[in-house]
């Protein structure tokens, strides 16, 4: 199992490292949309619909994509806005009332697109700013999840959601943030994008912490969906990894925010 993770890792590595410093531009925009139709696909799943209705789905958001990108273009900063209200203020309560995801009805649909058309618009928007911005913001959530992890194994004691992911803990939250400022002083002392956040030091570790406590949120509500449609993963197009969903849970909510700091941000 492990060597097929792996090696399903460092084939994606190569992939997106392909796709955004080598292909044409519109390679990126066609994968951004596979992204976005693959994770409607297991959506759709996680609602127990049947094939047709998950390729129909899939289709959906595509087509949604395409008018975003195009006629409805001006909409996207309200789309940033509407899914960053969803994880900063509607799944708070949602993990605490352990609401579930509908069958076939239209809250779920629209749940799903609220989760996953903000993810295109966000990778969209970040990539046409700077590719190592969009980059930056993906990493963060991957040393997120890594140090939580290493700190959850090592000082893990107080459980921080036991019912929906009994292998978090508030230790591992506080390793993530802890991980996070470090990646973060790392990338903007170091990288290409070094002076080109013009914020001062406190706010940036405010943001830092917001989109660390989001990119749990992320992982947690994926978590509580699967748990609640009783599979372990979301499908199995990743061999090792589970589904697309699996991959991007943490992603989905810590990207839209992302990009809506950097919209507010520029002038």
């Amino acid at each position: 199992m492990l060597k097929t993770r792996v090696i399903t890792a460092l084939l994606l590595v190569v992939a997106l490292a392909l796709v955004l410093f080598v292909l044409p531009p519109i390679a990126a925009t066609l994968t951004f949309a596979l992204i976005v139709a693959l994770a409607a696909w297991e959506w759709a799943g996680l609602m127990k619909q049947d094939s047709a209705t998950r390729y129909v789905y899939a289709l959906a958001m595509l087509l949604a994509c395409w008018q975003f990108a195009g006629a409805a273009q001006a909409l996207v900063p309200l789309l940033l806005w509407l899914a960053t209200g969803f994880w900063l203020l509607v799944v708070p309560l949602w993990f605490r009332y352990k609401w579930t995801l509908g069958g076939n009805d239209m809250g779920g649909y629209l749940l799903g697109a609220l989760v996953i058309l903000p993810t295109w618009a966000a990778m969209t928007a970040l990539h046409a700013v700077d590719t190592w911005l969009m980059l930056a913001v993906m990493g963060l959530v991957w040393v997120a999840d890594i140090a939580a992890y290493f700190a959850g194994r090592a000082f893990g004691r107080h459980k921080l959601a036991p019912a929906i992911s009994p292998g978090k803990t508030w230790e591992g939250v506080a390793g993530a943030v802890a991980g996070v400022l470090i990646y973060g002083g790392v990338v903007l002392g170091f990288s290409p994008l070094a002076g080109k956040l013009p914020v001062p030091a406190p706010v940036l570790i405010g943001l830092l912490v917001l989109l660390t406590a989001v990119s749990v949120m992320g992982d947690l509500f994926e978590s509580l969906l699967k748990r609640q449609a009783g599979i372990k993963d979301s499908s199995q197009l990743l061999p090792g990894h589970g589904g697309v969903l699996d991959r991007i849970d943490a992603l989905t909510s810590t990207l839209p925010v992302a990009a809506l700091i950097m919209h507010l941000l520029q002038p």
